[in-house]
């Protein structure tokens, strides 16, 4: 699948002045390993952020905990840069920042887009999308972040995905999905700055599909009741004659799609 560059240049820049953004260099390739991997060799080697990288294909993608993630022609793989300064057990608000705003922006397009804990997109109850956020601790502060994002755009999915393509003619073409993407990334962080986790969690709630989800963990049945602003999971635990409330740390437990 051809990119072109021209068509995505000109829609981020349009998205960019709506949003008001930050301008930022995008490199784009074919096919490379990684594109976190890229914006992490990049940031090595002194480029000013915010900086970004949109690959064809990946060869050696990954989503959260070190899963594979298919980076097969037609879909989305994209990662962007940004200088932060943010207390190293915030982290998560990241994540939080960056799954809502795409999810919005995508919802301002007419795409009914939701959330999943802790950091999936998905569509007809199918995932649609992945975030990837990779950060750099000095001197007691994450000062660098590399935010990675895959969407299904017209690729080959797993039975529990989808892509985006098949669904709408919302968005017409990868390149505006790209710009949409790459804005709602930087409006994310900057939403962040400017309003902070307490209101952007939420709007992040407001869209999470996972409330109300039955679960189990350590054999105990219970049911999903929130996410705190630490972006832990808040699970109410059910015993005989007893309720527990428990936090499950992002990684502790998967909720699944409900189909290998």
């Amino acid at each position: 699948m051809i990119f072109d560059r021209q068509r995505f240049q000109a829609a981020l820049d349009r998205f960019s002045d709506l949003q008001a953004t930050p301008k930022i260099t995008i490199y784009i390739y074919d096919t490379i390993p990684s594109t976190n991997q890229k914006i992490w060799e990049s940031i090595d080697l002194g480029d000013t952020l915010p900086i970004g990288a949109i690959a064809c294909q990946q060869t050696a993608g990954r989503g959260q905990w070190g899963r594979q993630w298919q980076s097969l022609p037609g879909g989305l793989y994209l990662s962007v840069g940004i200088a932060t300064e943010i207390e190293p057990n915030c982290a998560n608000h990241l994540t939080i920042a960056t799954a809502t705003e795409i999810a919005r922006s995508l919802r301002k397009q007419g795409i009914p887009v939701l959330l999943k804990w802790p950091n999936d997109l998905i569509l007809e109850g199918k995932k649609l999308g992945g975030i990837k956020i990779e950060t750099r601790i000095q001197q007691e502060k994450i000062r660098r972040a590399v935010i990675g994002v895959g969407i299904n755009w017209d690729n080959i999915v797993p039975k529990v995905g989808i892509n985006l393509k098949s669904h709408s003619s919302a968005i017409p073409s990868l390149e505006i999905l790209a710009a949409i993407t790459v804005t709602a990334i930087l409006t994310g962080y900057q939403n962040y700055l400017d309003f902070g986790i307490e209101q952007i969690l939420p709007s992040y709630l407001k869209i999470l599909d996972s409330i109300g989800r039955s679960v189990t963990i350590d054999r105990s049945p219970g049911k999903i009741i929130g996410v705190n602003e630490n972006g832990q999971l808040q699970v109410s635990l059910f015993s005989p004659g007893a309720t527990t409330e428990i936090l499950v740390q992002p990684g502790q437990i998967s909720l699944g799609y409900g189909e290998a």
